[in-house]
């Protein structure tokens, strides 16, 4: 189909990418808690666009660039992980009634969520390692290929970041009478966030 070996393992294969959690994830989940069901879309949007532009600049080859001059590969990683460190702190530092860490507005969730996405440079090796293993050589379409597979990916993340975000907005609407429940919940969305840095600075 397209070029694309096995669809079918392709398309669970990326379920089971977007179902293991992550910063990723965990931006759709704070989003919605904090802009409801159009702050967690606007959130999917972002994560979206990043993956989009990760997996065509994977397809274009800069994570061999990448690969050649592990300097820029380091800076890249560091700066990621200091990020969502950053953001991981302040949501632990923040006092009860503090303005969110996260803006309530949807087009500030989009870029949080993107960026988030955008500064996870192991996701460029992913997909650059995992597109070859469903592209048919004997069949493969050159750019449609990848194209049919952008989509694919888009899709599935739609659906996924939606199923999420209406979980996750069903379950906040309980948890805004607990406002302890609420706060330790954002702490330990904070500590999440720190420890994800963490694995990305020291992760090789």
């Amino acid at each position: 189909m397209f070029g694309i070996a096995n669809y079918g393992a392709f398309v669970v294969a990326i379920i089971v990418f977007l179902a293991i959690p992550g910063p990723g994830n965990l931006a759709i989940i704070t989003s919605t808690s904090k802009g409801g069901i159009r702050g967690g879309l606007a959130a999917a949007l972002g994560v979206i666009l990043g993956d989009q532009v990760l997996m065509w600049t994977a397809v274009a080859g800069v994570a061999a660039l990448l690969a050649s001059y592990p300097v820029a590969f380091a800076a890249v990683q560091w700066l990621g992980a200091a990020y969502l460190a950053w953001l991981g702190a302040k949501m632990l530092l923040a006092k009860p009634g503090a303005a969110p860490i996260l803006n309530i507005k949807p087009a500030h969730f989009m870029r949080q969520a993107m960026v988030i996405t955008l500064l996870n440079p192991k996701a460029i090796v992913f997909y650059m390692a995992f597109f070859p293993l469903f592209v048919d050589p004997a069949h493969h379409q050159g750019l449609l290929t990848f194209a049919v597979m952008a989509v694919t990916i888009a899709v599935l993340t739609f659906v996924y970041c939606l199923i999420a975000t209406l979980l996750t907005h069903f379950l906040a609407e309980r948890m805004r009478a607990n406002p302890v429940v609420s706060r330790t919940l954002n702490k330990l969305a904070g500590v999440f966030l720190i420890g994800f840095g963490v694995k990305l600075a020291l992760s090789k």
